[in-house]
């Protein structure tokens, strides 16, 4: 798929077909994630990759809406702060967009082999934690099911760039 065509084909998935993800596809996708760009290459995250089945329980207390636990796998994307690259100037730590940078990878990959995905940071931060059973120095930031879609996209709508490009000067 065309660079355009995948960003305009790729969609908030929020229906699943129950088919496994071909273990192909799991392995192209994380591929993806790890050739995300990060600051200084540090590559500050650890993605976990759920299964679903007869953890559906377990799983929707990360994340309530039904859907969430239809697809055969969840992942999260979980960045490690002390591992990050920050900035001399104000301590920011770049952590949180380097994780951004890897799920968008993960997303578009997945877009391009078929598969669906939804970007959810609306999660219960603390059930993530234990269900995941994660240390404390890995944060979770993002999740996403990843599956066969079962659902169709609708009308993207996204402001103009009018709206949201300034030239030169705020």
């Amino acid at each position: 798929m065309e660079y355009s065509e995948l960003i305009t084909a790729r969609y908030s998935v929020r229906a699943y077909r129950p088919d496994p993800v071909e273990d192909e596809k799991l392995q192209a996708v994380l591929e993806a994630a790890r050739l995300a760009p990060t600051a200084a290459n540090r590559q500050p995250f650890q993605l976990v990759v759920i299964h679903t089945a007869g953890r559906e329980e377990e799983i929707r207390k990360i994340y309530r809406r039904p859907w969430f636990v239809q697809a055969p796998l969840v992942i999260a994307v979980c960045a490690i702060s002390s591992q990050a690259w920050v900035r001399e100037s104000d301590r920011f730590n770049a952590r949180l967009i380097d994780a951004a940078i890897v799920a968008d990878h993960l997303i578009l990959a997945a877009t391009n082999l078929g598969l669906g995905t939804c970007w959810i940071a609306a999660f219960n931060v603390a059930a993530a934690r234990s269900v995941l059973q994660l240390p404390d120095e890995a944060e979770p930031v993002i999740f996403t099911p990843l599956g066969y879609p079962a659902d169709l996209p609708g009308p993207k709508i996204r402001k103009p760039l009018t709206d949201l490009v300034r030239y030169e000067h705020w």
